[in-house]
């Protein structure tokens, strides 16, 4: 990897691996913007504003509970920051990095294959981050851990929210999962299981996957296999910023109806 790292800028997000003596060699072996140990941080880079967390504070818990809360107060004060209609009309898109999923459909019985996923659910009821990412609107997950490719039609809730029937990724009203764990691992590939209702692409491949973030309105996601020298899988992500989130058209209809009670 020094080969390429010597010479390509890069950031990291913690995983599994990582965590040996609390973390402390990721810790200092890196140095990544805005944050003192490379576990929580996040920049902006063109239309983007991109955020990387570590989802192991919710597995090695020998390490402390109060990383996990004090993670998530810093989410939310990052998203309130990136959510800022100054902020958001400058850099639209919200990307999220992280190591384990929240949904999956592999054999190999990680805790996405299971309805309280941790990062999703949170311990216990608190923290849970897939509330919190849906209520600031964040557009693309992207998440590693599982040896393969697996894109899911946008979710929330364990629920399928497709923007249209002709057109899922156009104007979708929830984020949109990737999980891109295929690059390489000598413990190989993670089998597959059946297909789950979001499933939209797997793959079992090396391969790696590229963002590019166009404009204000369209994002392009594609999956280069190693395997067959080839792209083998694409999207575009659009979406028209006068379309707004699931949660807040629930609100607004909630809100209307307490109105027409008082009238």
């Amino acid at each position: 990897m020094e080969q390429v790292a010597a010479y390509v800028p890069y950031m990291v997000t913690p995983g599994n691996h990582d965590a040996k003596y609390n973390f402390s060699h990721y810790k200092n072996r890196f140095t990544m913007p805005r944050s003192s140990d490379n576990m929580i941080y996040s920049w902006n880079i063109g239309r983007a504003h991109i955020i990387s967390f570590s989802t192991e504070f919710y597995y090695f818990l020998q390490y402390g509970f109060t990383q996990i809360r004090s993670q998530y107060e810093w989410l939310e004060r990052d998203l309130q920051e990136a959510s800022k209609q100054e902020n958001r009309e400058q850099r639209p898109w919200i990307i999220s990095l992280g190591h384990r999923p929240m949904y999956c459909s592999n054999t190999d019985q990680d805790d996405c294959t299971y309805v309280r996923d941790r990062v999703r659910k949170g311990l216990l009821g608190f923290y849970g981050l897939e509330e919190l990412f849906h209520k600031y609107g964040v557009d693309l997950e992207l998440w590693a851990h599982e040896h393969s490719y697996e894109r899911l039609w946008p979710i929330y809730d364990r629920t399928v929210y497709n923007g249209s029937e002709e057109e899922p990724y156009v104007n979708p009203k929830v984020p949109v999962h990737v999980v891109t764990g295929a690059s390489g691992c000598s413990e190989k590939h993670d089998g597959f299981g059946p297909a789950m209702p979001w499933s939209a692409v797997r793959c079992s491949d090396y391969s790696y996957s590229r963002v590019t973030v166009y404009n204000t309105t369209h994002l392009y996601m594609d999956l280069y296999s190693v395997d067959q020298n080839a792209t083998v899988d694409k999207f575009w992500l659009i979406k028209e910023r006068n379309s707004l989130p699931l949660t807040r058209i629930i609100s607004m209809a909630e809100a209307w109806k307490q109105k027409r009670e008082i009238l």
